[in-house]
C-alpha cells in the first residue's frame, strides 16, 4: 500500500531517446543564448533591468522539450508572461507587504490566465519576480512588462518556432491528422465508429480539471494504440494473402485510349503501370482519365498522366497497416511489390472490405459472454 503510494510520486511519461534529449537540450541552449544576446545588443551591459530573467529557463523546458504541450504554445508563454507582470508589478504597486503582494500576484495571474486560456506555468514565477526583483526592478514599474519580459518572451517564442520546425517539431504544435481528400465536412472514416473527438471532449469536461494534453492529441494517440492492438491481432492477414495475382497492368508507353479499353473490359478502376522487367513505374486510374478530356487527349500517353509516387504494400504487410491509408488517405488501390520493386499483386477496397468481415479474422472488440452457473 505505501510502496504504491510512493510510486504515484513518479511520472508516467515515456523516456525520449537520446535523439530527442540531445534535440530539447540543445533548443534550449540555443534559445536562452538567442534571447540574451539579442537582448544585451539592443539594451547594453549598462541597462539597468536584468538583461535575461529565470523565468525564461522555465518556458524553454516547455517550448523545447514538450513542443506540443498546450502549455508551450505560443499563446500560451506570450500572454501569460505579459497577465502575470502586469498582474505581478500592480500587486506591488498597492500592497506594501511583499509577501502578501507575492501571494496575491501568483493567485490573480492564474486565475486570469485560466480566464484568458493561456496558461504557462514559468509566468507564476514571472510574477513572483515583478514582486521580489529588489530596486531596479522595483523602480521600473510597467516598463518591466516590456523590458524584459515582454522582449524575453518573443524572442524566445521565435527562436522556439524556427528551431522546432527545423528539427522535425512542429510548433506551433498542430495534432497530425489524415488530409480530407473529399473536401467536406464529414470525418474521417475511421473516426465515425467507435470513440469519437466528442467522447473525449464531454469525458474532460466532466473531470473539470486542465490536462497537459491537447483533446484532439489525445483522439490521435487512442486510434494508433487502438491501430497497433488491431495490428497485433489480425497479423496472420497479410496483404499477400488478400491480393490479387493476376494484376492486369499497362506500360508506361500504351495510349490513353488503350488504358481506358482495359479498364472497360476488365470492370476495373485501377491499373498499374509497369516497365519491361515488370517493376512498378506508376499507376494510372479512371479518375486520372476522367479528369482529361479523353476526346481531345487521345494521342497522349499513359506515363504522360500516370501517377508516379506509388504507394505499395510487401506480401508481409498486415492489413492493419494499409486500412489508414485506403480508409482516410484516399487510396483504392495498393500495389503489392517484392524488395526489386517488381508487382507482384494489387490490394484493392474489395479484398479489403471481404478480409475484414472475414470470419478469420479475431474481433478485438468482442465482449465476453457471462457463462451461466
Amino acid at each position: 500500500m505505501l510502496a504504491d503510494f510512493f510510486k504515484r510520486f513518479a511520472p508516467t511519461m515515456e523516456a525520449a531517446n537520446w535523439t530527442e534529449r540531445l534535440r530539447a537540450a540543445v533548443g534550449a541552449l540555443i534559445g536562452i543564448l538567442v534571447t540574451g544576446y539579442i537582448s544585451r545588443l539592443a539594451l547594453g551591459d549598462s541597462f539597468a533591468l536584468p538583461l535575461l530573467i529565470a523565468p525564461m529557463g522555465a518556458s524553454s523546458v516547455l517550448l523545447f522539450a514538450v513542443p506540443a504541450s498546450p502549455l508551450a504554445q505560443p499563446w500560451s508563454i506570450i500572454g501569460g508572461n505579459l497577465i502575470a507582470a502586469i498582474v505581478g508589478v500592480t500587486a506591488l504597486i498597492w500592497i506594501p507587504d511583499l509577501f502578501i503582494a507575492s501571494a496575491v500576484a501568483v493567485g490573480a495571474a492564474i486565475a486570469l490566465m485560466i480566464t484568458f486560456r493561456c496558461v504557462h506555468p514559468p509566468s507564476g514565477a514571472v510574477a513572483l519576480t515583478a514582486v521580489l526583483g529588489g530596486p531596479a526592478v522595483h523602480a521600473a514599474g510597467y516598463e518591466f512588462v516590456l523590458w524584459p519580459v515582454g522582449v524575453n518572451t518573443l524572442l524566445l517564442v521565435v527562436a522556439a518556432v524556427v528551431y522546432n520546425n527545423l528539427t522535425g517539431r512542429s510548433y506551433p504544435h498542430k495534432p497530425v491528422a489524415a488530409p480530407n481528400t473529399h473536401a467536406t465536412k464529414d470525418p474521417h472514416p475511421t473516426s465515425r465508429v467507435g470513440l469519437t473527438d466528442a467522447d473525449i471532449e464531454a469525458v474532460l469536461r466532466a473531470h473539470n480539471q486542465l490536462f497537459d494534453v491537447n483533446p484532439e492529441d489525445i483522439a490521435g494517440i487512442v486510434r494508433e494504440a487502438e491501430r497497433n492492438a488491431y495490428r497485433r491481432l489480425s497479423s496472420e492477414i497479410t496483404c499477400g494473402a488478400i491480393m490479387s495475382r493476376d494484376v492486369v497492368t499497362v506500360l508506361p508507353g500504351a495510349g490513353l485510349r488503350d488504358a481506358y479499353a482495359l479498364l472497360r473490359e476488365h470492370d476495373i478502376k485501377a491499373l498499374p503501370v509497369v516497365d519491361g522487367d515488370g517493376q512498378v513505374a506508376g499507376i494510372i486510374t479512371q479518375t486520372d482519365l476522367l479528369n482529361l478530356a479523353m476526346a481531345d487527349e487521345e494521342d497522349r500517353s499513359v506515363a504522360e498522366i500516370m501517377t508516379r509516387a506509388v504507394r505499395s504494400a510487401r506480401l508481409d504487410t498486415p492489413i492493419a497497416d494499409i486500412v489508414p491509408l485506403m480508409a482516410d488517405g484516399g487510396l483504392h488501390h495498393m500495389p503489392v511489390t517484392g524488395e526489386d520493386n517488381r508487382l507482384i499483386g494489387i490490394v484493392t477496397q474489395s479484398d479489403l472490405i471481404a478480409a475484414l468481415v472475414s470470419p478469420e479474422l479475431p474481433a478485438p472488440r468482442r465482449r465476453a459472454k457471462a457463462v451461466p452457473a
